[in-house]
């Protein structure tokens, strides 16, 4: 029986949510890891603004839910696109060394380095 996989928890800003979604798919797909982290929604959803749990009135409730993804993962992964790290962010790597956690940086990670590869070629850069 195989063992149980690492559990990975992504924290960042939602004006990322589509490159922490790149680094949940490549994480669980290179590293055999369950990636947490952001619910990537569709245009459909409605009007989605930068911060959609404040927008919601959910932000205490989500905040919180995040920690608990925390709690159950062996580490995190934060993704500190451009080096941009919010508050909530900021809160979330505050709980994870309280934990004793170890901590995977976007800007210091092959998953990042890919990401940025990845994107640099999108837009013509590379």
């Amino acid at each position: 029986m195989d063992s149980k996989p690492k559990i990975v928890t992504l924290c960042g800003s939602s004006k990322y949510a589509d490159i922490m979604a790149v680094c949940a798919w490549l994480i669980e797909k290179q590293e055999n890891a369950i990636a947490l982290g952001l619910h990537f929604l569709p245009v459909w959803y409605g009007d989605i603004p930068d911060h959609l749990a404040e927008h919601e009135g959910v932000s205490d409730k989500m905040d919180k839910r995040h920690l608990n993804k925390i709690d159950i993962s062996n580490e995190i992964f934060v993704v500190n696109y451009h080096n941009y790290i919010g508050d909530s962010t900021t809160n979330e790597i505050m709980y994870a060394l309280g934990k004793e956690m170890p901590i995977r940086w976007f800007t210091n990670d092959p998953i990042g380095e890919q990401v940025e590869n990845m994107i640099s070629t999108f837009l013509g850069l590379k």
